[in-house]
């Protein structure tokens, strides 16, 4: 995936022949291309970059969720290595400016919550927002996401942690996207240490920490995790305002609770996520316009939550023909696809697939074996 926007720099050179002087404009762009350009040719150059404009936002899906970290090569297990994958759902190319992440309060599906109505409605619902709780991360101008295609983000540890635990990610890639920015106070070094050197610094991306602690504590075990695009504000602006800031019921008003409210009309894509062995005790962060449903994980055993395949509008398209893969078997026990088809081999031989998107995480989600970007 190409990094949206261009850094240009002119310089001027000579080149000369018997009969005049002709001068060119050599424009250098970040990928360290250059294009030579005759100044006759010229009538007007702008040194502003253009902004690009919101396409096909809607489309984007969370398509895998991996958060509950993997077994280490002796006991206990490894969780500072958590990340995601977001996907571009449809055949045309999605461009989405301020895009972010949050995680609605509380961290845990199963942790104390009485941020309900006596009608047993989330007391936020009717006000139409979504508490992100402790800070949030975005991409710092617009991304661009090719059709049908995917963007890998490392939410710590953005290292090859393989080295290290075997079972666990190997994130250093030059095409994957990593939260890393100690400067806005996520800086546990722990969590968040230097990340590969063949990461571009031009894929970090920046976080508002407007609660407490030095990292964003995405849980292990059932996080309500969503993405969303902040309007007509930057993120900072928008999350340090206090007029944005919302406290659940019963909680002091301090850093240790404090959210921010997202409306739902910015949210993008969220999934909810309880523990499966915690269901009794687990209650609803999400509201139904945002998330109908659940979805559960068993955490510690290197699982993933992955998007189920839409097979009719994939078996539709012309282009899958002879391609797709059938008899997906990396579900775990009762959780799989039930289309059937293996998404990851059926790419590896040229497919496009179409990701169910029916905003119940239910129906959308299945616990997987293991992170796709481990391979099979």
């Amino acid at each position: 995936m190409k990094k949206l926007f261009l850094s240009v720099f002119a310089s001027l050179v000579v080149t000369a022949n018997v009969c005049a002087q002709q001068w060119n404009m050599v424009i250098t762009k970040t990928d360290g291309t250059t294009v030579n350009i005759p100044t006759a040719s010229i009538h007007e150059v702008s040194f502003a970059e253009a902004p690009l404009e919101d396409a096909n936002v809607d489309q984007l899906v969370i398509k895998e969720l991996y958060n509950g970290g993997c077994p280490k090569d002796g006991s206990g297990a490894f969780q500072m290595d958590k990340g995601f994958i977001i996907y571009n759902n449809c055949s045309q190319q999605a461009i989405v400016n301020n895009l972010c992440f949050g995680i609605a309060t509380p961290y845990n599906g199963h942790a104390s919550n009485n941020n309900f109505t006596e009608d047993g409605d989330l007391v936020y619902e009717a006000e139409g927002f979504i508490p992100a709780q402790n800070g949030i991360w975005y991409y710092p101008g617009a991304l661009v996401i090719e059709p049908f295609s995917q963007v890998v983000v490392s939410c710590m540890g953005s290292i090859d942690n393989t080295q290290t635990y075997s079972q666990s990610v190997n994130y250093a890639n030059a095409d994957y996207y990593c939260m890393y920015d100690p400067e806005s106070g996520y800086n546990l070094t722990s969590y968040y240490p230097t990340p590969a050197d063949v990461i571009p610094t031009s894929h970090y991306l920046k976080a508002v920490k407007y609660g407490q602690g030095t990292a964003w504590m995405l849980s292990m075990n059932s996080p309500a995790f969503f993405m969303f695009q902040i309007k007509d504000s930057e993120p900072e602006a928008y999350a340090l305002d206090t007029d944005n800031h919302w406290y659940g019921v019963g909680e002091a008003q301090d850093d240790i609770n404090r959210c921010i409210k997202v409306p739902v009309e910015w949210v993008i894509d969220g999934m909810e996520v309880f523990d499966a062995t915690r269901l009794s005790d687990s209650k609803k962060r999400l509201t139904a316009d945002v998330d109908a449903g659940y979805v559960t994980l068993t955490n510690k055993l290197g699982h993933t939550l992955y998007r189920n395949v839409d097979k009719e509008a994939t078996e539709a398209l012309a282009e899958n023909a002879g391609k797709l893969v059938y008899n997906y078997a990396l579900g775990v026990d009762n959780s799989t696809d039930p289309s059937g088809i293996d998404a990851e081999a059926s790419v590896k031989q040229g497919a496009h697939i179409v990701y169910l998107d029916t905003n119940n995480s239910t129906a959308d989600f299945h616990e997987r074996q293991k992170f796709s970007i481990r391979g099979e």
